[in-house]
């Protein structure tokens, strides 16, 4: 599943690409990629002849702001990807099924094999509005992100963004003591942080030098710092990268290219290959069902 550094190579790439272009046509091959709306013509019909004039991200979703303030988000899911094309001539890959069409010329592809993914259009909140269900406390937040939840309310159940939202490190100290949970479980669960999922959550976990299953009320202040650090350097640097293309290929940028961050991997998918610190061999674990990677030598 794409993750935060993919998503935003993504952002990146359609601020680039599709920021002022007009959609001229809107077409929907699969309903159950617009399925929060009653019809895919209702879909269609609040986004054609609507001009896109900025694209964020908040955690794993992408936000396509058009001209009347509505936002088109977008969400891969597990194997969804989006592709920019020139030439609508171009032939279009499997199971693709949402494409939008510009009249300066050229499409958006929005491709998902799974459906897990969606795409919704969402209206603004009312000025001075404070987003419903949020887990951020008051006067944590700022910068884009909250700026955000506010354009789109269906997302406000979303925690910090560790890229959008800034926060102190002792800030942050005070939102794990809050839990009694484990790292790993924490740092993937996406009303406490939004954007990161089984790769990141490990590979910051190896930054830090603390193990999943440490709990998130018993770090020391020094401890609570490293996590801090580690989290917003690993995703900052696989940004860098253009994030993370796996064995399964499946993610792939606006272009179809290749992200580059998988070569740094320091554990995941590295089990009994030596740790690139200390040469003990790489541990893999099961933890909340899921394959979790470790050094069992340099994390404690």
């Amino acid at each position: 599943m794409p993750e935060l550094p993919e998503v935003e190579t993504l952002r990146q790439d359609l601020a680039k690409e599709v920021v002022n272009k007009k959609i001229k046509t809107v077409a929907v091959t699969n309903g159950r990629s617009v399925r929060r709306h009653p019809s895919a013509k209702h879909f269609r019909a609040l986004l054609e002849g609507r001009t896109i004039k900025t694209v964020g991200r908040l955690g794993k979703y992408l936000l396509l702001t058009l001209d009347n303030k509505d936002s088109l988000v977008i969400h891969l899911g597990m194997s969804g990807q989006l592709i920019r094309v020139k030439n609508v001539k171009e032939p279009k890959p499997k199971h693709t099924h949402v494409v939008l069409t510009f009249t300066q010329g050229g499409e958006l592809r929005y491709v998902d094999p799974r459906t897990f993914g969606e795409m919704f259009v969402s209206s603004p909140q009312t000025a001075g509005a404070t987003p419903n269900g949020s887990s951020l406390p008051a006067g944590m937040a700022s910068g884009d992100g909250a700026a955000l939840r506010r354009l789109v309310p269906e997302l406000a159940h979303l925690g910090f963004d560790p890229i959008e939202d800034m926060m102190s490190w002792d800030r942050f100290g005070v939102l794990l003591r809050q839990r009694h949970a484990g790292l790993k479980a924490l740092l993937m669960d996406q009303e406490f942080v939004s954007g990161i999922g089984n790769l990141y959550s490990d590979e910051i976990l190896f930054t830090a030098g603390l193990r999943y299953d440490r709990t998130s009320d018993g770090l020391s202040a020094t401890e609570i710092r490293r996590l801090y650090r580690a989290m917003v350097e690993t995703l900052t640097e696989a940004i860098k990268h253009r994030g993370s293309t796996l064995v399964d290929e499946q993610y792939r940028d606006l272009f179809g290219e290749a992200g580059d961050y998988q070569g740094s991997h320091q554990v995941y998918d590295r089990e009994g290959e030596p740790c690139r610190r200390c040469r003990s061999p790489i541990v893999r674990a099961r933890s909340g069902g899921r394959s979790t990677f470790y050094c069992a030598h340099c994390q404690v």
